[in-house]
């Protein structure tokens, strides 16, 4: 196995740095900001690489029991009674102004996403005429800042 280390690699001018093979790296970091990095999108636009992550998802089930199935930076769940439930994130947000989708596995069920905090987020599943309900699979995904 062969071993190159350097600061830094830059194309000669009009010549093109062509990888026709797979990169592994551990950890990628902005060169001027550690927490920005530019990606090139479509075209000729750019896209921010941290900001368009899910930083949280979460799939849950709260009929009989509230437990999580599956989840990313999601430590716990809290049942708040029926269709109510308050989902704690691992790693905090930044601040209380994130964003949040979400998805219930039954007909006609709608989601509504309440209280909003850096350290948790709730959702409660009801049907069209607002009954809460309790459902067997319901989903979460937060994009935002994380602390």
């Amino acid at each position: 196995m062969s071993r190159v280390v350097v600061n830094e690699i830059e194309a000669k001018v009009g010549n093109d740095i062509t990888f026709n093979d797979t990169v592994k790296i551990d950890t990628i970091k902005g060169k001027t900001t550690a927490g920005s990095i530019t990606v090139q999108g479509e075209g000729t636009n750019t896209t921010n690489l941290q900001q368009g992550l899910a930083k949280a998802w979460v799939r849950y089930v709260t009929v009989s029991s509230t437990s999580i199935d599956d989840s990313l930076n999601c430590g716990s769940i809290t049942d708040n009674g029926t269709g109510g439930t308050t989902i704690s994130f691992s790693n905090n947000m930044g601040n209380a102004n994130f964003a949040v989708g979400g998805i219930a596995g039954q007909d006609e069920t709608f989601i509504m996403f309440r209280s909003p905090a850096t350290s948790s987020w709730t959702q409660n599943t009801a049907n069209p005429s607002a009954a809460t309900l309790d459902c067997a699979r319901v989903g979460g995904i937060v994009m935002g800042d994380l602390a």
